[in-house]
Parts: C-alpha cells; structure tokens; sequence
C-alpha cells in the first residue's frame, strides 16, 4: 500500500487510511471529510473515457429521464423562465440540458470528452448543473472553484452524487467500485464546502446538494443603484 500526503479536496495533510479492496485503497481527510484514491491509483484519460463509452445514456431513455428529474424538479420550481444554464459534465447525451431547454431555459453544455468547448466556460450563469460528475475529479477544489466563479450572485449550482454515511456501509458500498470513481463526498464534506465559499447549502433527498452563491456586496450595490 502506497500512502498519500494530501487531501484531494482541501490539500490538508491531516488524512488517515480509510478502507482497502482488491483494486484501490481509499483515504480520508480529517478536515474536510472527503474520502478518496490515491492518484498513482486513478485511471489514465484513455481507460476513463473507455468506461464512459460503454454507458448507455442515450436522449430517448425515460429510465434515465427519470433518474434526473431528482435534479431537474426541484431545480425547474426555483427557476425563472428564460434563465441561463449550464450543465457542466453533460456526457455523450445531454438529456439533463433537453429536460431544462424544454422547459424554457437557455443552455450550455460542457464535458472534458464529449464536449470540450472551453468557451462556455467563459460566461455568466443562472444555475449550474453537475449530476454524476463530482466523484470523478481529481481536483475538486480547483473544478468547483471555477464553477462558483461562472455563477451570478445567488445563482445555484446543483450537484448529484452518493454520499459517504460511515465505513461500515463503505466497505460493501457498490457506488466505490466504479473505478472512474475517485472523491467520495459526505454531508460533512458539502457543509465545509459551503463555508469555504460561504454558500446555503440544502440537500434534497439522499444525493442532490444545491449550493447558493451568496450576493456579493458590490452586486448589491449595483442592484440598488
């Protein structure tokens, strides 16, 4: 076993081991939470888009329509019409942007392999959309960041990925053995992420987290001159 000397998320060096299978071992850092694999363990760009290749997501599959309205529902009930969207980590089918451009919204689209237009990274958002996209990063920090600087002041972004409970439930947990997987969020880890960029944090059902960037102060200012 090959030890780690930093947090993935948070860059603390304060970690422990956490669990170990046949394939990978799993750390945990004492300050933010996360759990996580080692880099030298992490797949290389041609193996990840391999697995992702094999999935079936197509735009007619109502199973997966589905599945997604555990984001798109509650996010459609917060939203004016027309607002301004992105889905950031869309996948070779972007059913999730469909579901929010029917229902009136203006979106973009973004995902290092199946459309990797960097310049919709440069604009302004109403919300953000993330589904599945979160335990894949090796650099959580650095993709969140970016994402939280792409938002207007108290704009969304919607994540959904499963969460961490305890390393009880870990050990038999089916969701750690996609090796695309590689940061393994708890509710503890979003509660950290939400003071570091000073966000409202609300879960809604056991996987989605919606985190609110705040209104600044100059654009308040702007708002009321």
């Amino acid at each position: 076993m090959q030890s780690v000397s930093h947090c993935n998320l948070c860059g603390s060096a304060d970690i422990s081991f956490y669990h170990s299978d046949k394939r990978r071992d799993y750390w945990q850092c004492r300050q933010c939470d996360l759990v996580f694999v080692g880099k030298h363990q992490h797949l290389t760009p041609t193996q990840e888009k391999a697995i992702y290749d094999s999935h079936e997501n197509s735009l007619e599959d109502l199973g997966y329509k589905q599945f997604l309205s555990r984001v798109s529902d509650p996010l459609l009930l917060r939203l004016k019409v027309p607002s301004s969207g992105l889905d950031f980590g869309c996948g070779p089918g972007p059913l999730l942007a469909k579901v929010l451009s029917d229902a009136g919204h203006s979106m973009a689209i973004y995902d290092l392999y199946y459309a990797n237009d960097i310049t919709v990274l440069r604009d302004k958002y109403d919300f953000i959309t993330c589904t599945e996209v979160i335990e894949h990063l090796a650099h959580p920090q650095t993709v969140l960041t970016q994402l939280f600087s792409l938002l207007k002041p108290e704009a969304p972004l919607v994540i959904m990925t499963k969460l961490v409970i305890n390393a009880e439930r870990f050990t038999n947990w089916h969701y750690k053995n996609d090796q695309t997987h590689i940061s393994f969020f708890s509710r503890n880890t979003f509660e950290y992420i939400a003071l570091q960029f000073n966000c409202k944090l609300e879960f809604i059902g056991n996987d989605v987290i919606i985190l609110t960037k705040p209104i600044t102060q100059h654009a308040l200012s702007e708002e009321l001159s």
